[in-house]
């Protein structure tokens, strides 16, 4: 863990980082320069704490997990924390998802480099950007930096703009209809969305046009 989120949120898991494994991803699927983005969850990505139902467009934290041993070994398979990838890579456009949460209070949305490294969690290097809830706040996380967010409580849904050219990730209240925060990126390559969850479940909502407001 870096010392950073230590001094930050001591003791949080959705702010913690554990060693693991290196692996590239494997596969491409480029998006065009379209308004939507359709994407499922993929479950070479995921930790053997979470399941994936609902088609692989949502996510359910499980305690105890599925033992190792039994998941289908995969080198893009992430092994010593609760984080799953989305299965489309995005290289060009604004693309807009949004996100349902339910019972959770740990988790963390963004997107990450395709290929980033399994030795680092999302949000604490400069090839991810997320945004963290926890503790019952809001964080920008990106490059070992955290961001406080204050101007947006625990809504039943958000949602997430990504601006590939400009360079930008936007959280949105979709509750209210309004933009809450929005964290600079220096997007190198694919990027693809992101999902860390110690707790309840998530449910993504992918193949919707950007909003007018935003």
């Amino acid at each position: 863990m870096a010392s950073p989120m230590r001094a930050v949120m001591s003791g949080s898991r959705a702010l913690r980082c554990w060693k693991a494994r290196v692996s590239p991803l494997t596969g491409y699927v480029g998006v065009t320069s379209r308004r939507d983005i359709s994407f499922q969850l993929d479950e070479k990505t995921a930790h053997s704490s979470l399941d994936l139902f609902k088609k692989n467009t949502g996510v359910i934290y499980r305690m105890l997990g599925i033992d190792p041993s039994k998941v289908t070994q995969s080198p893009e398979r992430f092994r010593e924390w609760a984080v799953v990838l989305g299965d489309t890579h995005i290289v060009n456009g604004r693309h807009y998802w949004e996100v349902t949460v339910k019972r959770s209070q740990e988790f963390r949305i963004g997107v990450a480099d395709a290929d980033m490294s399994r030795d680092e969690c999302i949000g604490v290097n400069n090839r991810s950007w997320v945004f963290a809830y926890s503790h019952k706040k809001w964080h920008g996380m990106q490059a070992n930096k955290i961001i406080p967010i204050t101007n947006i409580g625990h809504p039943s849904k958000v949602g997430l703009l990504l601006d590939y050219e400009g360079g930008k990730l936007s959280l949105v209240d979709s509750d209210k209809g309004s933009l809450v925060h929005t964290l600079s990126a220096n997007f190198r390559g694919p990027v693809v969305p992101a999902f860390a969850l110690w707790d309840g479940e998530l449910l993504t909502h992918s193949n919707l046009d950007v909003p007018d407001y935003l």
